[in-house]
């Protein structure tokens, strides 16, 4: 009996795990090879990467229609306006990125706004204006090396260059052996003449001579673009002071006539010539033949 009770056990236990082998459970469903699709604010900021990148390539038109298009899809966000204006800036249309910049200045996206409009102004050879904004794209964003650049550029083209100096530092030491940081500050000691420090600068950052000869030429420009300033402020002093010389009034008609009829008697009356003019048509009572 044992051994019944046994090979019975043995039998139940087999048909168990043979029914357990045979069957599926039906709350269980069927592996899937898909990937998740991502979610929709995954692909609207790849989408913004995109456009960023293709920016960065210099495709400024293409990303103009990538701006329209991902407007149609997901909406108008500030990233998105940003990046419209960049490209407005970049293909001439800078009164349409100003605006938008303008539109800009108060929110997340104001250095940046900022330092588009400092740009636009550098670019009109507006001074003042590019100085203000690109010091208030520093001053919402110390770290900035890039507007930290500008701003020092800026006042160099100004001819402001003790003022240049500690802008086109800190965005060297921000960034140390940045190529575009090393060739402003080389910039600023060619314009103030201290050679020995460009050519240190340069070598420690190992430029190219290509670049060291882009520093030369921008140094020979801004110094004829300072001479040409200079003389055209003298040339418009100079209108300034002939202008304010006053004129002397016409004499009145009559008494212009009065003074010539005085200066022709004057003229007739012998005794008020000069001595030379006598002897030369004094009455002699022997001409000779070299009088006229």
């Amino acid at each position: 009996m044992p051994a019944l009770r046994h090979a019975c056990l043995l039998f139940a236990l087999a048909t168990a795990v043979a029914g357990c082998a045979s069957s599926t459970p039906k709350y269980l469903r069927a592996p899937t090879l898909a990937e998740p699709g991502p979610a929709p604010q995954d692909s609207r900021n790849a989408y913004l990467e995109l456009i960023e990148r293709m920016q960065l390539q210099g495709a400024w038109y293409a990303s103009l229609a990538h701006v329209d298009a991902f407007r149609q899809r997901y909406g108008d966000p500030p990233t998105l306006r940003l990046l419209q204006a960049n490209a407005l800036r970049e293909t001439g249309q800078t009164d349409a990125a100003a605006a938008l910049y303008r539109e800009l200045s108060s929110g997340p996206q104001a250095a940046a706004a900022a330092h588009g409009l400092g740009l636009i102004a550098a670019h009109r050879d507006d001074e003042a204006g590019s100085e203000l904004s690109l010091a208030r794209a520093t001053q919402l964003q110390p770290l900035n090396t890039d507007y930290l650049g500008d701003l020092g550029y800026a006042r160099l083209r100004a001819g402001r260059f003790d003022q240049a100096r500690e802008p086109l530092a800190k965005a060297l030491e921000l960034s140390p052996g940045n190529a575009k940081a090393t060739a402003n500050l080389a910039l600023w000691a060619v314009l103030r003449g201290d050679n020995a420090t460009a050519e240190r600068l340069a070598a420690q950052a190992n430029l190219n001579e290509d670049t060291r000869r882009s520093i030369q030429q921008q140094a020979q420009q801004i110094r004829s673009r300072l001479q040409q300033r200079q003389a055209q402020a003298a040339a418009a002093s100079s209108t300034a002071r002939i202008a304010t010389v006053p004129s002397r009034a016409p004499a009145p008609a009559g008494s212009r006539l009065a003074a010539e009829t005085r200066r022709d008697a004057r003229d007739r009356d012998p005794s008020r010539l000069p001595p030379s003019m006598l002897e030369r048509f004094g009455t002699s009572d022997h001409p000779t033949e070299n009088t006229p």
